[in-house]
């Protein structure tokens, strides 16, 4: 993977309003990071959204632009504000308020990972956290923007669709007995992040596919959504969580023999997403 903040596939031709974007399939783990944390190289990668990059590249096909993150989301979460520091972690953090990401250790510099792994022995400095968000948060979150604003001027509206993975147990708590268990989770924040209609042709390509789809429940959206989400204004803002053991082997963080069959009924799925808004007159012109 790059080493830079994020690799963005771009089509040859930009015909979609959709902006399909992977804040936490990064996996550049770095020497230096390696020798920073107390874990290992396979438990390191266990809050990964391992793959997803991959699941969906189909998008350039499509019109549209895909945006992946190189950085590995154990190093830099993304999908946090940048003033979401843990003081536990970084030195000179006072704690300001309760938030609850932050307090459970998995700011925008995540002090565990999955399963509440501590990734340090102690604290890290400041400037080592200034550093990552400079060199790593900032760009990305420019290059985003930038993205979006490009699709609104082309087409009139932006449509931001935000790719992650969940761990299968993540559905257990949901899960009933007697009926098919989610495979995707489609987050909008209850509805503040993007207009129904837009939220409805998503679901619908998902279903369209074969999936099993639930909505806001266990996952509304973080940070990206609640960021770039502006109905109002014509940008709109959806998380999707795919169940990962669908295509993965979480143990071993490997793909498993469902992986292509994934990747297709994917392939479909973004067809229709990025159809959506298509034949629209941009807004400059009306």
């Amino acid at each position: 993977m790059s080493k830079t903040a994020y690799d963005v596939l771009h089509p040859v031709r930009n015909r979609s309003c959709v902006v399909f974007a992977s804040p936490h399939s990064g996996r550049n783990y770095t020497p230096d990071f390696l020798e920073q944390t107390v874990l290992d190289a396979h438990l390191i990668r266990s809050s990964e959204d391992a793959y997803v990059d991959q699941l969906f590249d189909s998008v350039v096909e499509f019109g549209a632009p895909f945006l992946m993150a190189g950085a590995p989301r154990a190093y830099l979460d993304l999908n946090r504000s940048c003033e979401e520091l843990d003081p536990a972690l970084i030195e000179g953090v006072r704690r300001q308020g309760h938030n609850p990401r932050v307090a459970s250790g998995l700011g925008v510099i995540p002090r565990v990972v999955a399963n509440g792994r501590a990734i340090y022995h102690g604290k890290i400095s400041h400037a080592d956290a200034a550093d990552r968000i400079e060199r790593l948060w900032r760009p990305y979150h420019n290059q985003l923007q930038n993205l979006l604003d490009v699709a609104q001027q082309r087409h009139g509206q932006a449509i931001l669709i935000d790719c992650h993975s969940m761990p299968h147990e993540a559905m257990d708590g949901i899960a009933r007995a007697g009926v098919r268990r989610p495979d995707v989770v489609i987050g909008d924040r209850f509805g503040a992040s993007a207009a129904g209609g837009v939220v409805d042709r998503v679901e619908s390509a998902f279903l369209s596919a074969g999936f099993t789809v639930t909505r806001n429940t266990p996952f509304a959206g973080a940070y990206i959504t609640q960021a770039y989400g502006r109905p109002s204004r014509n940008q709109h803002a959806v998380q999707i969580e795919l169940d990962r053991s669908l295509y993965l082997d979480e143990a071993k963080i490997e793909l498993n023999g469902n992986f292509d069959a994934v990747k297709a009924a994917l392939r479909q799925v973004v067809a229709e997403v990025a159809a959506i808004g298509q034949g629209r007159v941009p807004l400059a012109a009306e």
